[in-house]
């Protein structure tokens, strides 16, 4: 007792802690995807101060204080509380390491016992007795002050559901969660004036948890952060191979993965450059005949930061998120744990507005657009890429016009935006761009060339950007080309010191005009991974030169790319695309201009899409030629609006399209409103003649137990339906190169 007492006055607030409640020590399983979580976020002592449990009921993390006058702390377990109980350490690792003017220092940690399979309990008690110390590089380097716990913030980034445009119903900002703060200060001479924050961020209702450090600097003289790893996780091995031969093993199926994401449209090549599985060079007792076995967690930029910090300020790093996710669950709960984690720490990305594309820039063009978008329903008009648009031209004329047609659709309820070319492209003067470090010239692996964002042209552009923004009312951003992570060797002062600050100068720079952007409401369709930043749609996943493929395949082509691509994304998290008029080529073939001489490939393309709750770019002039085509399309628009929740919510996966029979997706919404549908099936007939067919719908990520109630013109026998386990067997019917769906409540 009088050890904990002596640890609680040298570690301000734990002592403040609440004890773990006897009834969240084993809280039992809850299938947080289905069913609420009966806890919320919290952090938490033991009864005698010597660990702190940052948990949710779903999720925990052990903290171990150590003894003595400069106490440490180190994470001795991460444990997903619902799945079996699965524990995900091995072993200790430090909560953070800096590199400070060229020294390597870690921030928390310890040495535990040798071996690294597994973490000795006698020496967590010994530990705990103050027999032992928390031994090790981070416990010379830092000593932990505080803890301080309190509200999740909002990462910088200001957004209200539903403020501007429509979102999910059950969307929330800030997330409802718990953050925790580590606080340390510096024992060793080598860390200067380096006071260290750790901070975590646990979510209410999913296994998840964010973290990230600041890193103040208290002292006299500038220092400079060479590189930072701001997650060590020493993981339990996915799989024991003895040997490989040549094949590469396995990781562990932790999900994990940054808002330093960026050069990719998923997250696995995104965070590529940041989120690595390395070996463990201690762990002595692998099975791996070479101990090569990828175990290692590290979460650390490939390059830099090399930030400079100057006496009273303070560098932030980015933020990394961890999910519990198990491959013994399968690829689709795993994808709609993913899915439900975007939903909650960027919840921006279920805005979902109905867009076109109108491929000429000129009044009169753009008018009949927002009239007709106004009459059928749609909600955006973008001015695309190569209508004449030029969001760069700085002329009070042109900014008056661009006013004039931003006022013009509001007043008909339409918001507008407009297509920008950030990257891929070469800029004057040459300087401006990139230089590549092994040639001294401009020139970049990725896109080929790319205007540096630190640069006298880079910072004048994202003036521009702004500016047109403030002049006109536009409400919309489509960023072509966005900033990729290319290196940069050239000195850019104040923002650039060399090539191993670039990527990081770079990165803040387009990450705090998409802040930026996000607190303004405009939409944002970027072809890469920043909704970490505030993006709200991707590509969902397509190859443009397929569009010029005649129009059949392209029908097929959407629904398989939807398929493909909702594994990772939510619908409203990528954007499809329909050329209404030529796009990469394919002539008349390709082509659905004149809209009413293909006016079935028309409904098919709408519903293709619609169906799936996913927006694509309708691309040309008009929406609708006829009153039949007009019709067409605002009867497709109004279907989807009237089922626009549940059409909206994550699907889960069925048949793939292949024109060979049936192919169907099941949207899932297992928190629906009482009364309300939790699933809808969607059915698709790509064939010349009806089909009745029986299909075995799995039920159970809509929450449905024992009994569904089933409706809809998709069925032959609608009504109660017991379920055979957690599947359920509908007869269906779809009419000829048709959809049709069913609700089940």
């Amino acid at each position: 007792m009088l050890l904990s007492l002596i640890l609680c006055a040298q570690v301000a607030g734990v002592s403040s802690l609440e004890v773990l409640p006897s009834d969240r020590v084993h809280p039992g399983s809850t299938d947080w995807l289905t069913q609420p979580a009966p806890w919320k976020a919290g952090v938490f002592r033991n009864g005698g101060s010597t660990q702190i449990y940052l948990d949710n009921g779903l999720l925990r993390r052990t903290f171990l204080l150590g003894p003595g006058d400069e106490p440490g702390l180190a994470t001795i377990a991460l444990d997903d509380l619902g799945f079996c109980g699965k524990s995900w350490l091995r072993d200790i690792a430090p909560e953070a390491v800096i590199e400070i003017d060229g020294e390597r220092l870690e921030v928390g940690g310890a040495k535990a016992p040798a071996g690294g399979a597994f973490l000795d309990p006698a020496w967590v008690r010994a530990v705990e007795a103050g027999e032992r110390a928390l031994e090790g590089e981070g416990a010379r380097a830092f000593r932990l002050v505080g803890v301080r716990t309190g509200p999740i913030g909002d990462a910088g980034i200001t957004w209200v559901p539903n403020a501007v445009r429509h979102c999910a119903p059950d969307a929330v900002w800030p997330p409802e969660g718990i953050e925790f703060t580590l606080n340390f200060e510096p024992t060793d001479p080598s860390a200067g004036g380096a006071f260290v924050s750790v901070h975590h961020a646990l979510f209410d209702g999913l296994p998840a948890y964010a973290k990230w450090i600041t890193v103040e600097n208290r002292g006299v003289e500038p220092f400079v952060i060479d590189s930072i790893t701001t997650e060590t996780l020493r993981v339990v091995e996915h799989s024991s191979w003895v040997e490989t031969r040549g094949v590469a093993q396995p990781v562990p199926s932790l999900h994990v993965e940054t808002d330093f994401a960026f050069g990719g449209m998923t997250y696995h090549n995104a965070n590529s450059h940041v989120v690595r599985w390395k070996v463990d060079p201690t762990f002595q007792s692998q099975v791996n005949y070479e101990r090569k076995t990828p175990c290692l967690l590290e979460v650390s930029p490939a390059i830099g930061p090399a930030a400079t910090v100057a006496p009273g300020e303070a560098f932030t790093s980015y933020r990394t998120y961890v999910l519990s996710t198990h491959e013994e669950e399968g690829r689709e709960r795993n994808g709609m744990a993913r899915r439900r984690l975007m939903r909650t720490v960027a919840p921006w990305v279920t805005e979902n507005p109905l867009m076109m594309h109108v491929r000429w820039s000129d009044w009169d063009t753009v008018k009949n657009a927002i009239d007709q978008c106004a009459e059928v329903g749609f909600e955006m008009v973008i001015l695309t890429f190569g209508s004449g648009f030029n969001i760069e031209n700085q002329s009070p004329e042109y900014l008056a016009e661009m006013k004039r047609y931003a006022d013009y659709a509001a007043s008909k309820g339409i918001e507008i935006g407009g297509y920008s070319l950030l990257s891929s492209r070469r800029i004057e003067p040459a300087g401006d761009n990139c230089i590549h470090p092994e040639t001294g010239e401009p020139g970049a692996e990725i896109h080929g060339s790319c205007p540096s964002l630190t640069s006298a042209w880079g910072q004048a552009y994202f003036d521009t950007l702004e500016s047109f923004y403030a002049a006109t009312g536009f409400m919309l951003l489509e960023h072509d080309g966005s900033y990729p992570g290319t290196p940069d060797a050239a000195e850019r002062l104040p923002l650039q010191t060399g090539l191993k600050n670039s990527v990081w100068a770079q990165w803040k720079v387009i990450d705090e005009f998409y802040r930026w952007c996000r607190g303004c409401g405009i939409y944002l369709n970027v072809p890469d991974h920043y909704y970490h930043a505030g993006a709200n749609k991707c590509g969902m996943g397509y190859r443009e030169v397929n569009w010029s493929l005649p129009r059949a395949a392209q029908v097929l082509h959407t629904r398989q790319n939807i398929f493909d691509g909702t594994w990772t994304k939510t619908p409203s998290m990528g954007w499809m695309f329909v050329p209404l008029t030529e796009y990469q080529g394919g002539g008349a073939a390709a082509t659905i201009e004149p809209l009413a001489e293909h006016l079935d490939h028309y409904r098919q393309m709408l519903i293709s899409n619609l169906a799936m709750g996913v927006q694509a770019c309708y691309r040309g002039p008009r929406l609708y030629d006829t009153e039949a085509t007009r019709d067409v399309v605002k009867d497709a628009v109004s279907w989807f609006k009237k089922h626009r929740r549940l059409l909206e919510s994550d699907l889960v996966h069925g048949r793939r399209a292949d024109g060979r029979d049936l192919d169907w997706m099941l949207h899932a919404d297992p928190f629906a409103p009482e009364g309300e549908p939790r699933g809808m099936l969607v059915i698709f007939n790509p064939l010349d003649e009806p089909i009745e067919r029986a299909l075995k719908i799995p039920l159970d990520l809509t929450g449905i137990r024992q009994t569904t109630k089933t409706s809809g013109p998709a069925l032959l026998h609608p009504g109660n339906q017991e379920l055979e386990g957690l599947h359920v067997t509908l007869s269906v019917q779809v009419p000829a190169r048709a959809m049709s769906w069913a609700y089940l409540h």
